[in-house]
């Protein structure tokens, strides 16, 4: 597959995910994930390292991944997150138009604190298009959050029926735009941005 690469050094490898496919591999034992991809073709390559994910994005989410080269940077990398020192922003179109403009969304999830901080970049009729930053880690916060606040994403399927909406759209229009951070080895500053894969922007193209 011809995955973007968006940064690279020794140490991390920082790639353009696409909609409709795994990290990892869910309980379902699934062989073909972008983990999989990607390390089966440095076998073939000859590399002499492996590529661990950092952290995970929904199958149905696109946008900005982290890979380690090596356990030993994943460790690093992971301390990063856990540390809440990698600032992650995603824009997300959300059914109907929200009370306020911005804000933060506090419901926990499965008995552990959540919080979503949300700004309203535009209006358009059925939908918001929202920025977001979440300042917790849980898994489909996004998506949960959202939800609870009766706007669950346009292309929800999990935690949404699509017959309750009008608005309707082949993706979850969920995408990981960007990322800052020091790096844990090098302590440089890392910061980077990509714009909205084609399928959304054709949606807001139909979608005035």
């Amino acid at each position: 597959m011809n995955i973007p690469i968006v940064y690279e050094d020794e140490y991390l490898l920082i790639l353009d995910k696409p909609a409709g496919l795994l990290t990892i591999p869910t309980p379902k034992r699934e062989s073909r994930t972008l983990t999989s991809i990607l390390n089966d073709e440095l076998k073939v390559n000859g590399s002499s390292y492996r590529l661990h994910p950092c952290h995970r994005l929904d199958r149905e989410t696109s946008g900005l991944v982290i890979y380690a080269k090596g356990k030993a940077v994943q460790k690093k990398m992971m301390d990063t997150f856990r540390l809440r020192q990698v600032r992650k922003k995603y824009t997300a179109f959300v059914q109907g138009s929200l009370v306020r403009g911005g804000g933060e969304i506090k419901f926990p999830i499965e008995g552990k604190v959540a919080v979503t901080r949300y700004k309203v970049m535009q209006r358009r009729g059925d939908f918001d298009i929202v920025e977001v930053t979440p300042l917790t880690g849980r898994t489909n916060q996004i998506r949960i959050h959202f939800k609870q606040i009766g706007h669950p994403l346009v292309g929800e399927t999990k935690y949404a029926f699509r017959r309750d909406y009008k608005l309707k759209a082949k993706r979850l229009c969920l995408h990981a735009q960007s990322l800052e951070f020091n790096h844990p080895l090098t302590r440089k500053p890392i910061c980077l941005y990509i714009g909205l894969p084609e399928k959304l922007k054709d949606f807001l193209n139909t979608h005035k």
